[in-house]
């Protein structure tokens, strides 16, 4: 065996490992969240856990509704807002822009994704919230509004990167076979590219849904951290990731408060679990579609 089979040889078994490891990391942490989950069912019943309207440790109430209803006020203020911008800014990069203000678009693009979450939350604590309190004349401003808005500029650069890829990778005779039967530009993206490109922007938009659904710091901050049932999306709320990243620093170990916080992370660990699975879907079914 020559000397560049005995490298390429080496090199593939070094990245098998590094994979194998990642996914025994990734079944170890399912396992540990799994066995602890399944402590906190032996002692509370699990349908009073899905389906319990309070969540009240101190009164050994462990109702999930208030926390899932408060991740979906903010998730849907999120996708609301970061959707339809993400779309036309990936429209407007991809199909209008000049090739200098493509990259200053994506260097600011990038740039958002690097902001910390906590700073985010900063701005939201002191720059966001007193505004929407008095704009909509409300005793707070820490609201599922306030964290919904600070999500969307979260997951405005994975939406939009993902986007633009997949209209830039489309090849160049959708647009001229259909301008070549008379459509304009704007008849073309419509009703060619954006349905060509569809598995490839949705794919965005659900690791997009990912990154929101599992936030912490910044809706910690900003959203009141109230679990309230019938909450709307001008009151404070408190989400899923908030709620074990509050309690778990002070609960005690062992005790039935402790692992039902292991019961709301499965839950998570399965939100975002499907959410991968559907975006990598789409994905494949993306790259089927260039021909790759």
């Amino acid at each position: 065996m020559n000397i560049r089979k005995s490298k390429d040889l080496f090199m593939k078994n070094s990245i098998f490992g590094v994979a194998g490891f990642n996914i025994i990391i990734v079944f170890l942490i399912f396992f540990f969240v799994l066995t602890n989950s399944v402590k906190f069912f032996t002692d509370f019943p699990i349908g009073d856990f899905f389906l319990g309207r309070e969540w009240i440790s101190l009164s050994d109430k462990y109702g999930l509704l208030p926390l899932f209803m408060g991740s979906f006020w903010v998730t849907l203020v999120a996708l609301g807002i970061s959707v339809p911008l993400s779309l036309i800014t990936a429209i407007y990069i991809a199909e209008y822009a000049n090739h200098k203000t493509r990259v200053r678009l994506k260097v600011l693009i990038e740039t958002m994704a690097a902001l910390p979450s906590v700073v985010l939350g900063y701005i939201g604590l002191y720059v966001l919230s007193n505004p929407i309190k008095e704009f909509f004349g409300l005793n707070t401003g820490l609201t599922a509004l306030t964290g919904g808005i600070l999500l969307a500029f979260m997951s405005i650069p994975t939406m939009v990167s993902i986007s633009d890829d997949s209209i830039r990778a489309l090849d160049r005779s959708y647009r001229e076979a259909s301008l070549a039967l008379g459509a304009n530009k704007l008849e073309t993206i419509i009703k060619i590219i954006l349905p060509a490109a569809f598995p490839g922007i949705f794919a965005g938009i659900m690791l997009g849904f990912g990154r929101i659904i599992g936030e912490t710091m910044t809706v910690l901050m900003v959203t009141g951290n109230a679990p309230i049932l019938d909450a709307g999306i001008l009151s404070p709320v408190r989400t899923l990731t908030a709620t074990i990243a509050a309690e778990m620093g002070e609960v005690v170990q062992g005790s039935t408060h402790y692992y039902s916080l292991f019961a709301v992370a499965l839950v998570l660990f399965a939100i975002s679990f499907t959410t991968n699975t559907i975006a990598d879907h789409f994905i494949h079914r993306s790259r089927k579609i260039m021909g790759k």
